[in-house]
């Protein structure tokens, strides 16, 4: 599986490249085909970030991923 940097990540917001991708837990997500995140914007968050620590204030639960392509992983520094 691909790995990816947050920088590379950053790209996929929607404005800077087509691609609109977001990682919860290590892991990345095409999210370029939900309506829910059209130009790159979900509610209050944005596209091209981690949205681990997020995902409490949201309406709906981790599995809502399940639904979206995993694109590669997200590289963590050490």
């Amino acid at each position: 599986m691909t790995e990816f940097t947050k920088t590379q990540l950053a790209l996929r917001n929607g404005q800077d490249k087509p691609e609109v991708w977001v990682a919860y837990r290590g892991l990345i997500y095409d999210v370029s085909a939900s309506k829910m995140w059209r130009n790159g914007k979900h509610y209050e968050h944005w596209a091209g970030q981690d949205l681990t620590d997020e995902l409490k204030d949201a309406p709906h639960t981790e599995r809502v991923f399940e639904k979206f392509q995993v694109i590669g992983t997200l590289h963590v520094s050490s």
